[in-house]
């Protein structure tokens, strides 16, 4: 019985073999090469990589969960132990200390006058930049140009250098330490950034469907209530959330322009931590109840956040 062996060239002494050398698993020879994205992907959606994103994400919240765990124990078990050891003694959690915030008037005060400070700060910021934006990017009258230029010019102005200024302004019109003087201040520094986001999202909109709104006889306002509007949803949704954000957690200037009655809650922890260092069954609680707000605001619009981000990386 004979047996035919199959033979394989010899290669010259020197030359590397192909299938060696480039790294390719022996039946892989002439198939198409991995893209580098699927690579990526293949790597990121591996339970590995999960596992480590998962707790980056716990570690980025640990700061919050002690904050939330110490406003929920006592004075003397936060100053006798660290917040950890509520694994070990659940026991320790109580809501005396929120009980005790609620009973303080100047801080459920702080808490309204928060709220009266960053609604309205939001609301105008949002609504007068979206038609400044409509109007320099669709609409023509002389020097929109060059009143745009100035608008972004303005973004480059520091927040400190116009204190001392307006508040001398805010003297003699009876504004300063009022609520309406740090909306004021909010309003003015946050329209720049604001009409420029907007600016640019509206002109990356077709113009061929505004065209056709105006041989529908739309006019103006009307094209920015059905057009502008709900194809600018999500980028008007995001400035007003950092905008939000922004005049919720700010410190200087309602300690500058706001006085004791209209001091908002970043005040008043400032305060405290200043009168009572060591009160920290107060702190700990109004400080998680200023976070947690504008936590909620952004899990609430996070769909449209979302939709914002995607939508100008596309345009």
């Amino acid at each position: 019985m004979s047996t035919r062996e199959e033979t394989r060239p010899e290669r010259p002494e020197g030359v590397p073999d192909a299938a060696a050398g480039s790294g390719v698993a022996p039946g892989d020879e002439g198939g198409p090469p991995r893209a580098l994205a699927e690579r990526i992907v293949a790597r990121v959606g591996s339970g590995a990589i999960q596992v480590v994103l998962v707790l980056v994400a716990l570690f980025w919240l640990m700061p919050t969960l002690g904050l939330f765990v110490s406003s929920l124990r006592l004075p003397q078990d936060n100053a006798s132990s660290g917040w950890w050891t509520v694994l070990a003694a659940p026991s320790q959690l109580t809501l005396e200390n929120y009980a005790g915030l609620l009973d303080n008037e100047g801080f459920v005060a702080s808490f309204f006058n928060t709220v009266l400070i960053s609604v309205p700060s939001t609301v105008l910021i949002v609504v007068i930049a979206a038609l400044a934006a409509y109007a320099f990017a669709w609409l023509e009258f002389p020097g929109r140009d060059w009143l745009f230029l100035g608008v972004v010019g303005l973004l480059v102005v520091p927040l400190q250098v116009a204190l001392i200024p307006i508040a001398q302004v805010y003297g003699p019109l009876g504004v300063y330490g009022s609520i309406l003087g740090v909306v004021l201040f909010h309003v003015g520094f946050g329209l720049p950034f604001a009409i420029f986001l907007l600016r640019n999202f509206f002109a990356a909109i077709p113009r061929d469907l505004l065209e056709a709104a105006r041989m529908d006889g739309g006019k103006e306002l009307t094209i920015f209530r059905r057009v502008i509007l709900p194809l600018g949803g999500p980028a008007i949704a995001s400035l007003a959330i950092f905008q939000f954000l922004w005049v919720w957690n700010d410190l200087l200037v309602a300690l500058v322009f706001a006085d004791s009655a209209n001091q908002p809650m970043t005040v008043a922890l400032q305060s405290e931590m200043r009168q009572f260092g060591a009160n920290i069954d107060i702190i700990s609680s109004g400080a998680f109840l200023s976070m947690v707000v504008p936590l909620l605001v952004f899990f609430a619009f996070q769909r449209y956040f979302v939709q914002g981000v995607m939508a100008g990386a596309v345009k």
